[in-house]
Parts: C-alpha cells; sequence; structure tokens
C-alpha cells in the first residue's frame, strides 16, 4: 500500500526524532541510529523511496541541507583559539590531516579499485571526525583531560576544514569531468571565496549596526547562506558549497558581530535536518550493495582503524608531550560523522550525474566506515581507556550553573577541598569575575547544544544549578539528571516554602533535591554573605566532631558539604539530612566571629 507523502514526511521527522531521543539516553552518536533507520525503511523494508517520494527536488533538497550543514559546522571555527590547542591538535588537523587524507586515498585506490579522483574525494571526506559523534562518544568514555581536550579540538577544528578538502577536490574532479581548464577552476575557487566572504561581511555589516531586529536575525542568516549558495552555484557552477563554509568561517572570526543566538538557531535546525537527510540517504542505498562494496568497504574500515589512524597520531603527537598511553588511545578513536555522511551522499548525485566512473561507491564506503567505526569505538573505547590507565576515576567534580558571588563562594569552597569544578552561565561578568579568582568556566547556557559540544565534562559528576533564574536551574536540572543521575543533580531554592505557593510553584518533575537546609534559599545566602558570613572547611576527629564544631561556631551554622575520609563528597539537602562523622571534612557557612574583648 502506498503511503501519502505527507504522512511519509511527518513519520521521517518523527522517526528521525526517535533516533535522536534514543542516541541521547544510550550516550551514542545519532547518526548511528539515523542511518540504520533509513536502511531499514529503504533497502530492507521498501517502505521509503526518496527518488519517488521527492522526484526532481530530491537533489536541490538534499543539496540547500548540506549547505546549511556545513555553515553552521563552519561558524565553530575560531582562529583565535586555535593558538591555544596544543601542538598534538595543531599536527592532528593540519599534516596529520594530510597524510590521513593521502592514505585513506592510497587505500582506496588499491582495496575498491577507485580511480584517483574519487578515491582523493574518499580520503578527504573519511579523514574528518566532528563533534557530533565525538561529544557523545567521550562522555561514555570519559578519558583524562587532556585526551578529551586533544578528540573534542580535533572534531571541532577538522570538521570545516575537512569539509573545505572535499570541496576543494571535489571542484576539480567536476572541472576535469566537464573538461574546464586550470583558469575555469581557478575562476569557480575564486567566486565560491568571494561571494563567501562578500556575503559574511554584509551580513557582519547588518549584524553590527543593528539593521535587523533580533527577531529577524536568524530568518536573515537563514535566506542569507541559501541565497549566497544558489547565487554562486548559478554563476559557476558547483561552488556553492564553498562559498557557504568560507561564509561560516568568516562570519565566525569577523569582530563585533554576536552570532551566539544565530549559532543556537542554526544548530537546533540542523538537528532537524540531519535527522531527516540521513533518513533519506540511508533508504537510497541499494541492497545487496556493488559487487564487491561491501567486502571493500569493511576492508577500508579496518584500514582506517588498525593502520591509518594510529599512524598519523603517532606522526601528529609526537613529541606533543602525551604518553605513549595517551596517544594509543586518541589513535583508536576517530568515528566518523556529519560531514563524511552528508557531503558523500551530495557529491555521489552530483558526480553519478555527470557520469564519472566509481561515484557509485562513494556512499556505500563512506557509510560502512562511519557505523563501523561508531559501533567498534563506541563498544571498545571505555575498557581500553581503562586497560591504558588513562580513564577518568569515578566522576567527582561538580558543575555549578551561576557566576554571582553566591555561585563562585560555593565554587571556591569546593575547589580548595580539592574537587573539579566549573561554572557555567552567560552572565559574562560574572564568568570574568570567576575566572579572575581562579576558578575554571565556561561561557553560555550548560544546557544548549553548543555546551553538548564545547564543555569538558571529563571528571565532573553533578550538578548545582545555583543561578538566579528559577526556571532556567530546574531546566538544567533536567537536562543533566540523564547524564548524572537523578541523585546528582541539586538547585538551590530561589522562593521560601511560604513564597512557593501553586501560582509560583513548578511541575514536580522538574524540581531537584533543594540544596542545604528547609529555609535556605539563593537570596539568603547572598545575604549572609553580604553580612560577613564566611564558608569554613574543618576537618573533624574524635575530639572535636560536628556536636564541638555547632560548639564553636554556632548552632545557626549551615552544614553544605561533606567530605569523606576516601574523598567522596556527600552534599546537605533538605531532602537528604548529612551527619558529619569524625574524619570528615565539613564545609559551612558560618557566622561571623564575634570580636573578643580585649
Amino acid at each position: 500500500m502506498a503511503i501519502e507523502p505527507g504522512l511519509m514526511l511527518a513519520g521521517m521527522l518523527m522517526i528521525g526524532f526517535l533516533a535522536q531521543w534514543l542516541a541521547w539516553r544510550v550516550k551514542l552518536p545519532a547518526i548511528l541510529f539515523l542511518l540504520l533507520a533509513g536502511i531499514v525503511l529503504g533497502p530492507v523494508g521498501g517502505v521509503l523511496d526518496p527518488d519517488r517520494l521527492l522526484g526532481g527536488l530530491l537533489f536541490p533538497t538534499v543539496s540547500l541541507a548540506v549547505a546549511l550543514i556545513l555553515f553552521e559546522g563552519s561558524l565553530t571555527l575560531r582562529f583565535h583559539e586555535l593558538p591555544g590547542i596544543g601542538k598534538a591538535v595543531r599536527g592532528l588537523v593540519s599534516y596529520g590531516a594530510v597524510a590521513s587524507l593521502l592514505l585513506l586515498a592510497l587505500a582506496a585506490h588499491l582495496v575498491a579499485g577507485l580511480a584517483w579522483p574519487i578515491a582523493l574525494l574518499f580520503g578527504a571526506l573519511a579523514c574528518v571526525t566532528g563533534p557530533t559523534v565525538i561529544a557523545p562518544m567521550l562522555r561514555t568514555l570519559r578519558p583524562n583531560a587532556r585526551i578529551a581536550n586533544t578528540l573534542r579540538w580535533e572534531g571541532i577544528v577538522i570538521d570545516p576544514l575537512g569539509a573545505l578538502f572535499a570541496v576543494l577536490i571535489y571542484e576539480a574532479i567536476v572541472s576535469r569531468q566537464e573538461g574546464h581548464t586550470i583558469g575555469v577552476f581557478i575562476a569557480t575557487i575564486g567566486c565560491g571565496v568571494g561571494i563567501g566572504a562578500l556575503s559574511a561581511w554584509l551580513m557582519a555589516f547588518f549584524l553590527r549596526r543593528q539593521l535587523i531586529p533580533e527577531y529577524l536575525q536568524n530568518y536573515a542568516v537563514l535566506a542569507a547562506v541559501l541565497f549566497a549558495f544558489s547565487v554562486s552555484n548559478t554563476l559557476t557552477h558547483e561552488s556553492g558549497l564553498l562559498a557557504v563554509t568560507i561564509m561560516g568561517i568568516a562570519l565566525g572570526n569577523l569582530r563585533g558581530v554576536h552570532i551566539d543566538d544565530i549559532l543556537d538557531f542554526k544548530e537546533s535546525l540542523t538537528t532537524v535536518l540531519v535527522s531527516l537527510l540521513f533518513i533519506l540517504l540511508a533508504a537510497r542505498l541499494h541492497w545487496p550493495l556493488p559487487h564487491g562494496m561491501l567486502g571493500a568497504g569493511i576492508a577500508l574500515f579496518l584500514i582506517a582503524q588498525f593502520l591509518v589512524r594510529p599512524l598519523t597520531v603517532a606522526i601528529a603527537s609526537f613529541r606533543s608531550g602525551l604518553s605513549w598511553r595517551e596517544r594509543a588511545l586518541i589513535g583508536w578513536v576517530a568515528p566518523r560523522g556529519i560531514v563524511a555522511a552528508s557531503v558523500s551522499a551530495l557529491f555521489a548525485l552530483r558526480l553519478d550525474a555527470l557520469g564519472v566512473a566509481g561515484a557509485e561507491a562513494l556512499v556505500p564506503l563512506v557509510f560502512t566506515l562511519i557505523i563501523g567505526t561508531v559501533i567498534l569505538q563506541s563498544a571498545t573505547a571505555r575498557p581500553l581507556a581503562i586497560w591504558l590507565k588513562v580513564a577518568e576515576p569515578e566522576p567527582r567534580g561538580v558543575l555549578i550553573f551561576g557566576s554571582d558571588p553566591v555561585a563562585r563562594a560555593i565554587g571556591a569552597s569546593l575547589h580548595e577541598a580539592g574537587f573539579r569544578v566549573v561554572l557555567a552561565d552567560d552572565d559574562w561578568d560574572g564568568i570574568r569575575l570567576a575566572r579572575m579568582e581562579g576558578l575554571a568556566t565556561f561561557f553560555g547556557n550548560p544546557a544548549s547544544p553548543h555546551a553538548e559540544r564545547c564543555l569538558d565534562l571529563s571528571g565532573i559528576g553533578r550538578l548545582l544549578a545555583v543561578s538566579t533564574h528559577r526556571e532556567r536551574n530546574s531546566l538544567a536540572c533536567v537536562h543533566y539528571r540523564q547524564e548524572f543521575g537523578r541523585s546528582k543533580v541539586y538547585r538551590l531554592r530561589n522562593l521560601t516554602p511560604q513564597e512557593n505557593t501553586d501560582r509560583a510553584a513548578l511541575v514536580g518533575s522538574l524540581l531537584a533535591p533543594p540544596l542545604f537546609d528547609e529555609a535556605m534559599t539563593h537570596g539568603r545566602f547572598a545575604e549572609m554573605l553580604a553580612h560577613g558570613w564566611r564558608i569554613k572547611s574543618t576537618k573533624l576527629s574524635t575530639t572535636f566532631d560536628w556536636p564541638h564544631f555547632i560548639e564553636q561556631y554556632g548552632s545557626n551554622s549551615v552544614l553544605m558539604f561533606g567530605v569523606e575520609e576516601k574523598g567522596a563528597l556527600r552534599v546537605a539537602s533538605a531532602k537528604r539530612e548529612l551527619e558529619p562523622k569524625p574524619g570528615w571534612t565539613v564545609i559551612a557557612l558560618v557566622p561571623p566571629s564575634e570580636p573578643r574583648p580585649e
């Protein structure tokens, strides 16, 4: 029975959501479940036929979606951050990436029999990891901070650079196939670069001068990206992808342009596009695969996993300061992601239409590599990290949402007690003061897609939501409840129990246990600090136990945390009262000392 197109599109949206949700639940890259869903719907079940569903709109739809995906990825490349990312990352995204591209191209040429142009294009696509696949894997892997930072920054930087490599090689193939001279190829590159840079400059001009109202800025950027892509393609054939990649890189690096809201919008839009796009692309796979492609794809995956990645990491990280154990784990982890899948499918459509030999092999080879790397590395990376002794122990650190004086005081007390503490907030003034006080920070909403990609949670196992924004505290608790567990998420009340009437109360499912005692609120904590109360850390003993502490500092002292002898952190809560024992270190808010009589 034929399914009505409207129902099919709505069903794809729902299946895409379920795939994204399942990936969130099991902490695996969503691309794996999206590709598997497309394969089940298309070649296995025969329910979805993208060519029949979209007809002549298939290629324009895929082209525009890939353009937006490349633009969103390119926005995240910030040149000013490159000098600080370490020798290993700079090696991995420069000569390491080139070495990986060439080795993978050589393998594709020898194993799959691809002509050199298509083999080089495969190498450019297959050398790219990306934050959308690295971030979920790092949450399960939990390596030490140096490995996590190296892998995360490699994915962020190489995502747009790898796309740029692939687009340039693709332009060369198309020019050669259509009989263009080197001058035409250079003109194509120049047009893409020029239109991309000009579009970024014009958009920055309007944004800086606030000539576009805020509610229209996301719409304006979306329209400008698609318009730049289409105009560039019209002026010089197939230069549009290069134009949007350059536009994203340029707009992300121009000074005085606030793009955080734009980036959030593009990330949300990209999630929808990726969900639809990969189901469509996987559904177009022909099963069984062309003769020899399955065996060649598996062979290329094994070569990439066991030979190319370890070799390029060894070269790129030589004398980088990483230990051999850290380099070994980095050499094992390199899942392929969105850029490889989306761009390979788009190029395959276009190259196949041009009659380029071997173009039909591009998608099955890349998809086999994606599925192989994600499945194998997700299953084995954590045991390997433990065996190599580079895995983080049970996470003891604390993520604090907020950066005002209350959050900074709580963070400083935990930092002094030896715990890793990260303060996350989108209030720049508070974050700046926290940095000046020596605390680790993240500028941004900790529950945002940007935080999922860039917030380093290595060694972090708890959330304390102590910002002045009651609703955002609750949303952060809901967001991190799945990450850390229900018992590791707390909030500081913004309203007293008397103020929290039915009109003001939040739904119970949004609430986390309140911090400290029943009467403690953010306002009360801030007021106590302003009146000279201080946070005191004291180790208890058999001769100076908790009753003695109360006797010395006053019965109105507020117990905040307890640190057990083995270093485990216990959080005082109105729902879970602590009973400090000898040997513990207690952290409490104590009243100001009374002046001694002279």
